[in-house]
């Protein structure tokens, strides 16, 4: 009998199986797809503080970045510029091997295409019902961890609910010329939501965006934008990757012997889409609850609890606020985007919000208070016409979570 059983061979639930391992419990990694590292549609862009803090290894990162452009719906831009590393693009697949690698030199098992149908629980253990290769296997455990990534069915099926919200991705690879990241805002190319361009190595970028409805469509009308203002060359089999993106995380993450991490979880930037440096802060919080538990063998939802108590602590602020204003940003229309571009500039707050010391790529909470209490978006967004409960309400709301 394992002591624990992780559910997902991606980098959190990688990572959270080397913790374990590394304590010194027998752990095993399941996962459904035949290999790890399995192109996905993340984008794979981490930042400065992620990277050292899980001591992410120079053999994945593809390059570095310290400014971006943004685009406004009418052609209007905004840029970006820090003199030191704001963010660092990984290759996806490699870095998934990496954190593979780390937990296999632990002792970490894995094994593949082996795809969790249903956990039971009994007094001292959990037993995993799995397809492996074509045929039924159970794995026993102490606990086990659910780390699948969004849109696996298991935690509804286990009663723990499902993320409320989420957005749908496309992505591609293309070859470019470009060699800073843009990112693309309006209605016509990824409405209520954003693309980007981001350079990955000499000639090669990642083109995507979200959306609430057909990503696909979405991402062919902006890769025949890019075609067409040079950016991009000549498209030839271009073959998306799509994926879902949780945008509110789960409103229970724990039960008796079980927990669930990163995108599984919901444990995503609504602002962004990003859950790699959130996934791993939580399977790092996971992995100190479930020592403490196994040390003691108090594996009961009471206890594990504390998993979901210190994750939010850490969390709630930012995915609150977060989803606060991406709500927000998902009612303005094109040409109230084009006016904030405006303000932003003329108002020098992106100057302002440059130089902040409390500037960071993954918290963005002190950024969105900054931005939506400064005076002249005050007055704008009052004179923008969104319904008055929605403008009233989120400014009572930012300054009540700001002062906390």
């Amino acid at each position: 009998m394992y002591d624990v059983i992780v559910v997902g061979g991606g980098p959190v639930g990688s990572y959270l199986a080397y913790r374990m391992a590394h304590m010194g419990y027998k752990t095993v990694v399941i996962e459904r797809r035949d290999r790890i590292g399995e192109k996905s549609c993340c984008t794979g862009i981490i930042s400065q503080e992620c990277a050292r803090s899980f001591s992410i290894e120079d053999n994945v990162v593809l390059r570095q970045a310290n400014s971006a452009c943004f685009f406004a719906p009418g052609g209007k831009t905004l840029w970006l510029r820090r003199p030191e590393t704001q963010a660092i693009i990984v290759d996806r697949s490699a870095f998934d091997r990496n954190m593979a690698d780390r937990a296999k030199s632990e002792g970490v098992s894995y094994v593949l295409e082996c795809l969790a149908g249903d956990v039971t629980r009994d007094y001292d253990r959990t037993i995993v019902t799995a397809q492996h290769q074509g045929r039924q296997s159970k794995f026993e455990g102490r606990v086990v961890v659910i780390a699948s990534g969004f849109g696996f069915s298991l935690t509804r099926k286990l009663g723990l609910g499902q993320v409320g919200d989420f957005a749908a991705g496309a992505q591609a690879e293309v070859n470019t010329g470009i060699n800073e990241v843009e990112v693309h805002f309006g209605g016509k190319i990824a409405p209520g939501f954003f693309a980007w361009l981001v350079p990955t190595a000499p000639g090669q970028a990642l083109a995507g965006l979200l959306s609430r409805r057909s990503p696909g469509l979405y991402l062919q009308r902006f890769l025949s934008s890019l075609q067409a203002q040079g950016k991009i060359v000549r498209l030839q089999r271009i073959k998306p990757r799509y994926g879902g993106i949780p945008l509110r995380p789960l409103v229970r993450t724990f039960a008796d012997r079980m927990l669930v991490v990163g995108d599984a979880a919901g444990q995503v930037k609504p602002t962004t889409g990003g859950g790699i440096y959130y996934g791993l802060l939580c399977a790092d919080i996971a992995a100190t609850t479930l020592h403490q538990g196994l040390k003691t063998d108090d594996l009961s939802a009471r206890y594990l609890a504390n998993y979901q108590r210190r994750w939010q602590q850490k969390l709630r602020r930012e995915l609150v606020l977060g989803y606060r204003a991406r709500q927000f940003y998902e009612r303005l229309t094109d040409d109230q985007i084009d006016r904030m571009f405006d303000i932003i500039t003329s108002a020098g707050i992106d100057k302002a919000v440059l130089t902040a010391k409390d500037f960071s790529f993954d918290w963005h909470g002190s950024v969105i208070l900054r931005l939506l209490g400064h005076q002249a978006i005050v007055k704008t967004v009052e004179t923008m016409k969104l319904p008055l409960s929605w403008s009233k309400g989120l400014f009572k709301f930012m300054e009540r979570d700001g002062n906390e």
